[in-house]
């Protein structure tokens, strides 16, 4: 077993609750442990079991890596993860600062200051949850999450069970999924994902420091399964890209049209051109109207 500790400062403005409840989605809390003071997150490391520890005080973070076997890693390692997981990376206060006097965001921007987009801790993670929400509600969502995770994720000796890796998912067979409440097509994709991953043609990893979203975005959509929505979506919770559009996400029409005031449901082609004038940060904007009350 080996361990990694650091320490990082955070911003003046830094909302833990946010990033708290990001990982408090399964209450039945199998691979995410969180409490008041911080989290602990089952993940994968080297391959191998681990469990990623956060714990908050003022202005600071306590971050902890425990892994189950020869790690191989380094601090510079755990910070790169620590810093995108807890949104660092994101540049909201140039977001802020350009669109302050903008006539609705602007007052979502007074109420909500410094909001950034909790990350998933892996680009596999978040487009996988992605795939398994597509076109169900959240409740739904968060079991078929749970589901996966129990079929191919790995036990940490902390108790906690490691969101699997691709490699795992592609190992799984179409029933196992079935029963478990997958659609046929839901699984298929997944497995499609999955395979396509390891056999390097979808470095997802590689791309998290500098492929351009339009990139990545162009080679997703090019798998059966994956439309614009979960694209957009894995953007945002897998690699931090903070453009992508998410006019097709049912929440954010519903709330948009709340903050316009107006009575008929907003269409999707009316967002998308409303949420123009906001990039590069469209999915900010997202997440905001997300946060509304």
């Amino acid at each position: 077993m080996s361990r990694i500790e650091l320490e990082l400062t955070l911003p003046d403005d830094y909302r833990v609750t946010d990033l708290l409840a990001f990982h408090r989605r399964d209450a039945q809390a199998l691979a995410e442990r969180v409490t008041d003071a911080g989290l602990d997150k089952g993940i994968l490391w080297g391959g191998q079991p681990a469990c990623l520890g956060l714990r908050f005080a003022a202005g600071r973070v306590q971050v902890s890596l425990q892994v189950d076997g020869d790690s191989g890693a380094d601090a510079q390692a755990l910070r790169g993860l620590a810093e995108r997981m807890l949104g660092l990376t994101q540049a909201v206060q140039a977001f802020e600062t350009a669109h302050a006097d903008h006539p609705q965001i602007g007052r979502l921007l007074l109420t909500n200051p410094g909001l950034r987009v909790p990350q998933s801790a892996t680009p596999f993670e978040a487009l996988s949850w992605a795939i398994s929400g597509q076109q169900i509600s959240l409740p739904v969502a968060i079991s078929l999450r749970r589901k996966l995770i129990q079929l191919a994720g790995r036990r940490h000796s902390s108790g906690l069970l490691c969101y699997p890796d691709a490699a795992a998912v592609a190992a799984l067979d179409e029933d196992a999924l079935g029963q478990s409440g997958f659609s046929q097509a839901k699984t298929q994709t997944l497995l499609l994902l999955s395979r396509e991953i390891e056999a390097g043609r979808l470095p997802l990893d590689a791309w998290l420091e500098s492929e351009p979203a339009e990139a990545i975005g162009e080679r997703l959509l090019a798998l059966k399964g994956i439309g614009p929505w979960t694209v957009d979506y894995a953007l945002l919770r897998g690699f931090a890209r903070l453009d992508g559009s998410l006019h097709g996400d049912a929440a954010v029409r519903r709330q948009l049209q709340r903050l316009l005031g107006v009575e008929e449901k907003l269409s999707q082609p009316f967002v998308r051109d409303w949420l123009l004038s906001f990039a590069p940060w469209r999915a900010l904007v997202a997440a905001h109207l997300w946060a509304m009350a």
